[in-house]
């Protein structure tokens, strides 16, 4: 005969008795007090793990975090130099502008006139 709805259902319940009892806490209804040490064990060692795990990583987002604000800082004193040092150049390029404007050597026209000069090779050639 084929399989009712009401066959199935039955089978149904019957494999519910005995899966409900694994699903509520993963293990049969029945443990020994082995089985329950082993457990207690097993589940202290995981909380243990897991603290020190969570412990490690607070430890690495904390160093990370030391380490942007001490980058943070140089950036600062960085940015400061760059600064200064453009402002210096600043100046400098201003006091350059000045002093060509009235520099004797600058302003002689026998400056301009090219001068035979040795050259580097031979001077360095035995005679």
């Amino acid at each position: 005969r084929p399989p009712t709805s009401c066959d199935t259902w039955s089978k149904f319940l019957n494999l519910s008795e005995f899966l409900i009892p694994h699903l509520l806490d993963g293990s049969p209804a029945t443990q020994s007090p082995e089985d329950d040490d082993r457990k207690v064990r097993r589940r202290e060692k995981n909380r243990v793990a897991a603290q020190r795990s969570r412990k490690k990583q607070t430890q690495k987002a904390d160093k990370l975090h030391e380490e942007y604000e001490c980058l943070e800082q140089e950036n600062t004193v960085l940015r400061r130099e760059i600064g200064k040092l453009t402002e210096e150049l600043k100046h400098l390029s201003e006091a350059l502008k000045e002093h060509e404007k009235v520099c004797p050597l600058l302003l002689c026209p026998l400056n301009f006139v090219p001068l035979p000069r040795p050259d580097p090779v031979a001077g360095c050639l035995p005679r």
